[in-house]
């Protein structure tokens, strides 16, 4: 069974996120995902909370859609973050990356590092992570816009991980089509998902389309002409906007 997951997202358990997890189950089950991979921030989160937001997380799930919580941890730059998924513990905040990818393994859960390209995380790279880093994000919505980040899958193609895509959703400005393709053979519940993702029985899809596909020749060109000229375009706003409303 091939289902659409929605990866990297977050609720109004993140301090920064807007909508609450039944609101994002409905929206994204009428989207036709069948999946939400939640990301919440470590900050503000304890052992009790998380086990508070992972019986929320079961009680917006449904017959339409599964609701897979997770946490994205941050390092104490605010630098390097790490998406973790499966029956991990808590590990706190402000973890060094190597120590958080060790208790996450210890834990036989699942980590990615998220958004490379956000403050040229890419630069802080490890190796020692890759023993116990599962993926790299190399496409987030939030912080590389229309177009997947050449760093991050320059990146990854030298640590041979599996390449995710994620929107990185708090609000619906990060609504794209970027999507997770996962095979599954069982019922659909949060083991059979991150065994999905752990054997690789998974690939990521931009507009449909295999990632390499989307970014490569003239979809991939047009693609990121539509990003600088975005980009351009939000840099020029802001500037004429702040001395307007001084």
């Amino acid at each position: 069974m091939i289902l659409a997951a929605a990866c990297h997202i977050h609720s109004d358990w993140s301090y920064d996120g807007r909508w609450s997890l039944e609101q994002l189950a409905a929206e994204f089950a009428r989207r036709n995902y069948r999946v939400l991979l939640m990301t919440e921030h470590d900050r503000g989160f304890t052992p009790e909370r998380l086990e508070l937001y992972r019986e929320a997380c079961a009680r917006a799930s449904s017959a339409q859609v599964l609701v897979v919580p997770g946490i994205e941890y941050s390092d104490p730059e605010n630098k390097v973050h790490i998406l973790t998924w499966g029956s991990v513990p808590f590990a706190g905040e402000n973890l060094s990356t190597l120590s958080l990818l060790r208790a996450v393994h210890a834990a036989k859960g699942l980590a990615v590092l998220a958004h490379p390209s956000r403050k040229e995380a890419w630069k802080c790279f490890d190796p020692a992570w890759s023993e116990y880093l599962h993926g790299i994000e190399v496409w987030n919505r939030k912080t590389d816009g229309w177009a997947p980040s050449e760093n991050a899958r320059t990146l990854n193609k030298r640590a041979g991980k599996l390449a995710m895509v994620g929107m990185d959703f708090h609000t619906p400005k990060q609504m794209f089509p970027l999507t997770m393709e996962l095979d599954i053979d069982a019922d659909i519940n949060e083991s059979a998902v991150l065994d999905a993702l752990y054997s690789g029985r998974c690939r990521a899809l931009a507009f449909g389309l295999p990632l390499e596909k989307s970014a490569a020749g003239c979809l991939g060109a047009t693609l990121r002409s539509m990003e600088y000229f975005r980009k351009t375009a939000a840099t020029t706003y802001r500037a004429w906007r702040k001395p307007h409303l001084a």
